[in-house]
C-alpha cells in the first residue's frame, strides 16, 4: 500500500473513532488527496466533501476566498491557504479541514516563490465543547518533478491532518 493510502486509512480510523468529518480544499494536488481518502472503504463515514479549486475564480466562488486576498498575496500564499481551509469548513459539515495551494512546476515559479513551494492550512472547529477552533499554517518547499512535488505535498497534508485529528 502506498503512503497516501496508509495515511488516509489511519486518518479515517482516527476520525471515525471520534465521530468527526473531514473536508478538503485542494489546488495544486488537483484532488489527489480526496482520491486517496475515497480509496479507503467506508470513507463516507468520515469524509464529507472535497473542493478542487484550481483557478482563482474557483477559490473565490466555491470557498469564499476574497479576490483582494489573492491579489495582495497571490494564490500560493499562507493567507490564501488559510482562507481555503476556513472556506472548506464553512461550506461543509466537517469538523476538520485542510487546504493546499502551490507551484508544482515545471513552470510558474519565481525567485520569491520557486517551483516546489506549497502552502498548507489545517483547521478544526469545535462542536460546542470546551475546545475552540484551531488553525495551523505552513509553507514548505519540495524538490523533484511535478509528480514528485504533488505526491510529497499530498503526503505532507495527510500527515498534518492525522496529527490534528489525533488532537481533536
Amino acid at each position: 500500500m502506498n503512503i497516501l493510502l496508509e495515511l488516509s486509512e489511519t486518518l479515517g480510523q482516527a476520525l471515525q473513532a471520534k465521530h468527526r468529518q473531514l473536508a478538503l480544499a485542494e489546488s495544486c494536488t488537483g484532488g489527489m488527496v480526496a482520491q486517496a481518502v475515497t480509496a479507503i472503504a467506508g470513507s463516507s463515514a468520515w469524509f464529507d466533501r472535497g473542493f478542487v479549486t484550481y483557478s482563482n475564480v474557483a477559490k473565490t466562488e466555491m470557498l469564499g476566498v476574497p479576490d483582494a486576498l489573492i491579489a495582495e498575496f497571490g494564490a500560493v500564499s499562507e493567507p490564501v491557504a488559510e482562507a481555503m481551509a476556513l472556506g472548506a469548513l464553512q461550506h461543509s459539515q466537517a469538523h476538520l479541514s485542510a487546504a493546499i495551494t502551490g507551484i508544482a512546476g515545471p513552470g510558474g515559479g519565481s525567485p520569491h516563490k520557486p517551483v516546489g513551494t506549497v502552502c498548507f492550512a489545517w483547521a478544526s472547529r469545535s462542536d460546542g465543547g470546551s475546545r475552540g477552533n484551531t488553525m495551523v499554517i505552513e509553507t514548505r518547499h519540495f524538490e523533484g518533478d511535478r509528480t514528485q512535488v504533488r505526491e510529497q505535498a499530498a503526503s505532507y497534508l495527510l500527515a498534518g491532518l492525522l496529527k490534528m485529528a489525533n488532537a481533536l
